[in-house]
């Protein structure tokens, strides 16, 4: 299941998916359906139950009666502004389309019809927001949202179930990934008073009642409606009229290209709700506008920004000493990362003739000296990647055995034979004997490809073309390690030309596939499903602006996408994905680069925070908050 937040082009990706799976114990109708009838009443025999909550590895955490979550603090104090940085720049407030760059926070203005807790694992169960509770067959052939009664748009008008159902249509119309990910989501209807139901296109996807709950509605009203200005609003089209809200905070104050701020509303309808206290704690949240990362960097040292993660290991350890640190004034801090796991690569562009030999792409691996790279410019901060689902359990390991090995067995005729003999190792370089003998593997591999070294260079046998890579990113941070394979790509023959390009070039270029090889990489839960057609199927290889950015297209991968998808219980699915991940390994589609295992952050020492952060994840700025004594001892903040 996706994340709320779409689409991030290097986790960017993002998006925790997860394995819907039955609350049966948690069949108690709401207090406010439990002496009714009908569609919205308490369940007949007949008729699933509703529930306030909906668990995706078991029950859910808390009971329907619940006050607030464990992790929070209820008597977090209001107010205070905190700042944040955007790399990117911005040009619509639409939130779904996926041409142009939607505004940074732009979600702080919606709610979804669930939300998630940050205790339980893989964020894995969702309670009442703008629903207050939902029900299933246990088929899984469709769901039921109840619209809570109190939710209202920033307006005061009420949110509908016609709005919830528009807003699904409306989405698959205006985005095709949007369409592709929702396809098996045939029908979304108003059934009863309140009531949406969404139709599946195939009972047994244990996943899609979960991840509808994700939707986020759009007031039907004001997206069919007119602007001030007379002119015909559109979903299909970009906006920068500052659009109608449900959430906590709404758009105050922007000037595209500099900044954007939210205002929390005063009279937000979900406030009190258990899901909402102790959330939702600054007064104003701004974003300003820094296209340079350098310069990004040294604003915040300069205090003109309060917060940001930092992806750098050079960055990390050494850009943020200053008075500030010392003082203390300035806080370095990291969090374990344990619901998401991750695959970052070096991607080659399939779609090429030139990339679609298996022996090529293990070659181009062979060059890549991760070990050399971590002792000179990743200060040992960051582990070679080695699985699709990095990080997390389902990370294939070893050679298949049990559930998995069945599940091998039933597609071994669309997958390769070494899956079941030889577990995949990634090249390990740091040497120079093991260089060169993995250079020496690599010309060996481009020979039986077809290729061999003719005056320096390597070169098509038959055609004499040149091998040559262009490669194309938005960072000219990627240079510290992008620019060191091109030098040993150089070693046999090979040019890799690196190109930067602006962010919003480099969006088109890898929406539309005109690159050759990018870094780029996908953000993983630990609980997969339908978005896993979206990374690697077949079909969504031709999908414009998919995140099947390789464009693989493999009928074993199909197979195993399938099972992972209808996998029955937690068991099966962990086997369904190592079968998954093994396969997608052996071909070697891509070049694994590297991951941390924790999220770095740096912050100006302003806050307050829960005594106790929740397992999955920092929590900021959700639920933390502006400590108004602090901020007025920090020296340097502007």
């Amino acid at each position: 299941m996706r994340a709320t937040l779409w689409a991030l082009l290097i986790s960017l990706a993002v998006a925790p998916s997860a394995l819907a799976q039955s609350a049966s114990s948690d069949a108690t109708a709401a207090p406010d359906a439990a002496s009714t009838s009908g569609s919205t009443g308490a369940a007949s025999a007949a008729e699933p139950a509703w529930r306030h909550a909906g668990a995706l590895t078991g029950d859910p955490r808390y009971p329907a009666d619940f006050k607030h979550f464990d992790y929070v603090n209820p008597e977090a104090p209001k107010g205070g502004r905190v700042r944040l940085a955007d790399p990117g720049g911005y040009d619509t407030f639409n939130p779904i389309l996926q041409r142009g760059n939607p505004a940074p926070g732009i979600s702080l203005i919606y709610d979804p019809l669930m939300t998630p807790s940050m205790d339980e694992q893989n964020i894995s169960a969702s309670y009442g927001l703008i629903a207050d509770r939902m029900r299933y067959p246990d088929d899984f052939a469709w769901v039921e949202y109840h619209i809570d009664t109190n939710a209202k748009w920033h307006d005061g008008t009420p949110i509908t179930a016609e709005d919830v159902a528009w807003t699904l249509t409306a989405e698959k119309e205006a985005d095709p990934n949007r369409a592709f990910y929702y396809k098996d989501v045939v029908k979304a209807e108003v059934v009863d008073d309140g009531v949406v139901r969404f139709t599946f296109a195939r009972p047994g996807n244990r996943e899609l009642p979960y991840i509808v709950g994700q939707l986020q509605p759009l007031p039907k009203a004001w997206w069919t409606g007119t602007a001030a200005d007379g002119s015909q609003r559109s979903i299909t089209q970009g906006t920068l009229e500052p659009p109608l809200g449900s959430g906590p905070y709404k758009i105050a104050r922007f000037e595209p290209g500099r900044f954007i701020e939210y205002d929390r509303v005063d009279d937000y309808w979900a406030k009190d709700l258990p899901s909402q206290v102790g959330t939702n704690n600054f007064d104003t949240i701004r974003y300003d506008v820094y296209r340079d990362q350098t310069i990004l960097v040294e604003a915040f040292k300069g205090g003109r920004f309060d917060w940001r993660t930092e992806n750098s290991a050079k960055n990390w350890a050494t850009a943020y000493e200053s008075d500030a640190l010392k003082r203390g004034d300035i806080i370095k801090e990291e969090f374990p990362i344990r619901s998401q796991g991750v695959m970052q690569a070096f991607v080659m562009n399939l779609r090429l003739p030139k990339f679609q030999d298996e022996r090529i792409r293990r070659a181009l691996n062979l060059m890549y000296d991760f070990e050399s790279q971590k002792r000179t410019i990743f200060y040992d901060q960051y582990d070679r990647i080695s699985s699709y689902f990095m990080g997390t359990e389902l990370a294939s390991t070893g050679l298949p055995e049990g559930k998995e090995l069945e599940i091998l067995e039933e597609v071994k005729d669309l997958v390769p034979a070494s899956v079941f003999t030889e577990p995949y190792t990634n090249p390990v370089g740091g040497t120079p004997e093991k260089v060169r003998a993995n250079a020496l593997e690599a010309v060996k591999l481009f020979r039986e490809a077809g290729y061999e070294i003719r005056d320096g260079r390597m070169v098509n046998v038959e055609t004499g073309q040149p091998f040559v890579i262009d490669f194309v990113d938005n960072s000219p941070a990627s240079e510290r390690y992008v620019l060191p394979y091109a030098n040993s790509l150089k070693r046999i023959g090979i040019n890799l030309n690196f190109r930067v390009v602006d962010s919003t070039q480099y969006v088109e270029k890898v929406r539309t596939r005109d690159f050759e090889m990018s870094t780029l990489a996908w953000g993983q839960s630990s609980s997969p499903g339908n978005e896993q057609a979206f990374f690697w199927g077949s079909e969504a290889a031709d999908q414009p602006q998919s995140q099947n950015y390789a464009g693989i297209k493999d009928p074993g991968i199909d197979a195993l996408i399938e099972k992972v998808i209808l996998a029955k219980d937690r068991e099966e699915l962990v086997a369904a994905t190592h079968a998954l991940d093994r396969v997608l390994l052996a071909h070697n589609y891509v070049v694994p680069l590297f991951y941390s295992p924790n999220q770095r952050t740096a912050r100006w020492n302003i806050f307050g925070r829960p005594d106790d952060i929740p397992p999955y994840g920092s929590g900021f700025p959700t639920i933390w908050w502006y400590d108004s004594e602090k901020a007025a001892t920090v020296e340097g903040r502007s």
